[in-house]
Order: C-alpha cells, then structure tokens, then sequence
C-alpha cells in the first residue's frame, strides 16, 4: 500500500515540475520594457548589462504594452512561449532573440487577433518561428534562421488575418517556409525587398513563400525579393498560391528573382487572377524530374476563371518556361493591354525546349516576345519550335505568338541599361538626364493603370509624380522603344 501511494504522489506532482510557469503583464495599460518586467518578475527575465533571458513564458495583457526600444539580446529558455494580446513594439537599432542554448529552441512568438505588432531591426533564430494571428503585424529589416517547427507550423512566419507587411527582411535556412497561410484563410500580405534563401530545410513538397486565398479586397503583393533555393532540397518549391476552398486569388508578383528551387512560380485553382511581371525566373531544376516541376511558371484549374497576365518576365533554364494545365490561361501579350516582352531562353528536359506547353483547350495570346533569346531575332519557325499547342496535338488550344519581337531586349542590353533616375525610393520627386532621347515617361501603379504621363526634353529633367505612396512603373519611351524602371514612392 506504501508503494502504491508513493507512485501516485509521483504521477500527481510530476506535471507541475515539468511545465514551465507563465509570467502576464497585469492588463492595467501598463507600457513596460523587459526591464520593467524583470523588477516585477526576477523569475522571469533576469538582466545582465544588453544580456537578458526569459526563464518562464511570457504573456502580454489585452491592455499592455511591451517595448524594446534600445539594443539588446533576449536569449530564451527551451519551449518557452512568448504571447501577446495586447502590443509589442521593437524599436531599436539592433535587438536579437535567440535561444539559450541552440540545440534547445524555443517555442516561439504567438500574435493573438487583435494584438498589434512592430518588430524593427531584430534577429530571431533558434525558436519556433512566429505565429500571426492579428491583423496589425509588421515585420521590416530583421533576420529569421535557423527557426524550427513551434508555435508556427505552417512556416516561419505564419499568417492568418488582414495585410500583414513584410519587409525588407532576411529569410534563410528555416526548417518550415519562410512565409505561409492556410489554405482556407483569407489573407493578403505585402511581401516586399525580402532576401529569401533556403528555406523549408525539412525538404517538404512546399514552396518558400506558400499562400491560400486572398481578401476580396485586398491583393496579395510579392514583389521584389529575391526566392533562392538550396539546391540540395529537391523538393521544395519558390511561390505557390493555391485556392482548394471556393475563395478568391487576387495576386501581384512583380519584380521578383526565383532561383535554384523545384518551380518558380505555381498557382492551383479558380477564381484567381494574377499580375505577373518583370520577374526572373531561372534555374528552377532542382528536382530534375519534367514528370514533377521544373516550370518557371505553372497554372493549374480544373474549371474555368483562372487569368493571369504576364508581361516583362525574364524565364530560363527551367525544365519547363511556362505550363498551363486544365483550364488555366494566361495572357502573354496582345498589343492592348499588356505588349510582351517576355523572354525564354533554354527551358529544357528530355533533350527539347519548352518555352510554353499549353495543355488546355484554351486559346492563349502571346505575342510580341522573345522565344529563342539565344537565337535573337527570331522567326515564326523558331518560336513554333519552342510552343507545344494546337499543331501539335488537334485537341489543345491554340497559342497566337505573332508577331515576335527579340529586337527591344537587345537595345535594352546595349543602351539603356545603365539608364536610371534618383531618388529611389522617392517622395514624389525624381530626377533624370535623358541623354538617350526619350520623348514621354508613364506611370503605372502596381495594378497596371496608367496614372500619370508627361513629356521630357532632352538633357536633364526633374519630374514632380502626383501619385500616393506605393509601387510604381515608370515606361521611358522613345518613338520607337521604350525602357521600364521601378519606383518606390514614399
């Protein structure tokens, strides 16, 4: 009887030995640094010069305020858990968490909805990566590594609300994504100046930057990162946008570098549209496998109200250019409304080149791009080469590729491309000497629209742009070419 009670005594007390205690801010509107919290709790944060740890969770009230706003080290114990409810703002020029002991993570930050988060300036490694719950979520100019599965499990930065902003960070060598949402929430981040690199280490069949649907008002913005793979993970993708749940897609990619990975770019389902635009997209080969991946671009609906257009895009070296699959169309260019200007170059597998493997009953117009960029000019026979569609199989659509033109990008090469104006990024103000002789420069906002346009003279001009903060495209324009730089208006 003795040893029986003893072995409950041991079952009864052994939870509370095990889990870890929870410090939380007292929700009085209190606004509080770590240091604040190390006075109220020594428990919890214990304090050494810029060297802190945090030795229990850590929980922010509904009505508080947690702010770092000078540079230090927040090291964690393993498992913790940092919540908020309420605010937290890093504000400093240099603030690192990290794990105590690196073979020991941490569990994590967790953003409960309604909670509003600052995080500036800071490294995070060695945790669980970062929960988003809230709407109110930015994230500019820090490093995530070395993040293991935690209290995010979808990717480093997990998403589940709102616009979140992303910005200017430093994404590399994490077990999960970099950037993730689940399938059936609706999310629309702005993803921007991001150096994405070797992400989803565990070499899942997911992509770096892995998104569901979209808010209906509100389009999913990725523009201007560069997506880097490792290419010893042969499974893992660059961009992947998928709607399996009956929502909306609505998506901007714009501007951006995908390399090294499975496929650059995918996007699954309907009711999506897409702007896809002056991206390069090249050595997406990693697994090797044509059966699988290795499109620079895939688009894949089983039913109708999939368009994506697509202009400007730099795609080579993939195993595949661009496949369509089902119902997926694309728009490659109709003299209209969006003028080409797409370049392939070396898209092979099996020994034959696919620029663009249409394998849908739809009719896709691409003209005005360079299919043979090697081969420049081109002739409609090259590019017939490099198309599979109707002639080749009586049961697919048709792709409606003249004219071609190669003659633009070369001219690009040679004389513009030294070409550029300052300040980048802008207040509304952009200087420039036009020595090549253009006559009109337009501004288009990252949908497209044409908002502003005006004439400049030779010799130098400095051109006031009556437009909001925002992405932009500025088109320089001679009477017979033209070249597109990007703008970032603040």
């Amino acid at each position: 009887m003795k040893k029986n009670t003893f072995l409950l005594l041991l079952l009864f007390i052994a939870p509370a030995v095990l889990l870890a205690q929870t410090y939380t801010t007292p929700d009085t509107g209190v606004v509080w640094t770590l240091d604040d919290i190390a006075n109220a709790s020594p428990s919890t944060i214990t304090v050494s010069g810029d060297q802190y740890e945090l030795l229990e969770n850590l929980e922010i009230a509904a009505s508080d305020t947690v702010i770092i706003d000078e540079d230090l080290t927040l090291s964690i114990d393993a498992d913790l858990l940092i919540t908020v409810f309420g605010t937290f703002e890093v504000t400093a020029d240099d603030v690192t968490f990290t794990a105590i002991d690196e073979a020991a993570p941490y569990e994590g930050f967790r953003f409960e909805e309604f909670s509003e988060i600052n995080i500036q300036n800071s490294t995070i490694q060695f945790g669980g990566g970062l929960r988003v719950l809230t709407e109110t979520f930015t994230i500019n100019n820090c490093t995530l590594t070395n993040n293991v599965e935690g209290a995010a499990t979808g990717g480093t930065i997990s998403l589940s609300r709102g616009v979140p902003q992303i910005t200017n960070n430093t994404i590399t060598f994490n077990q999960l994504p970099a950037i993730s949402s689940g399938a059936n929430i609706e999310v629309s981040p702005y993803i921007f100046n991001n150096y994405i690199e070797g992400n989803t280490q565990e070499n899942s069949n997911r992509p770096q930057i892995n998104l569901g649907i979209t808010k209906v008002n509100d389009s999913l913005k990725i523009i201007q990162n560069t997506i880097k793979g490792d290419p010893a993970l042969d499974q893992v993708g660059g961009i992947a946008i998928a709607n399996f749940v009956g929502g909306n897609i609505r998506a901007i990619i714009d501007d951006n570098v995908i390399t090294d990975n499975r496929y650059g770019i995918t996007m699954l389902g309907n009711n999506s549209f897409a702007y896809m635009r002056f991206n390069v997209i090249e050595d997406n080969n990693t697994q090797g496998d044509p059966n699988l991946g290795g499109s620079g671009i895939n688009l894949n609906t089983s039913s109708g109200g999939m368009e994506v257009i697509a202009q400007g895009n730099e795609i080579r070296r993939n195993l595949w250019g661009i496949t369509l699959q089902g119902e997926a169309s694309i728009n490659l260019g109709d003299e209209v409304n969006n003028s080409g200007d797409n370049i392939f170059s070396e898209n092979e597998n099996s020994g034959q080149t696919f620029a663009l493997y249409n394998n849908t009953p739809n009719t896709i117009q691409a003209k005005n791009n360079c299919w043979k960029e090697n081969d420049a000019p081109n002739s409609l026979a090259d590019a017939e080469e490099v198309i599979f569609h109707q002639p080749d199989d009586s049961s697919l659509g048709e792709v409606i590729f003249d004219p071609i033109s190669c003659a633009e990008f070369s001219v690009e090469d040679e004389i513009f491309q030294d070409f550029s104006f300052y300040p980048n990024p802008s207040k509304g103000t952009i200087n420039f000497d036009n020595m090549v002789g253009f006559e009109t420069l337009s501004v288009y906002d990252i949908t497209g629209k044409n908002v502003f346009e005006v004439a400049v003279v030779s010799g130098e001009n400095t051109v006031n742009l009556p437009v909001a903060a925002g992405v932009y495209f500025i088109r320089f324009e001679t009477d017979t070419e033209a070249a597109i730089r990007k703008l970032v208006v603040r």
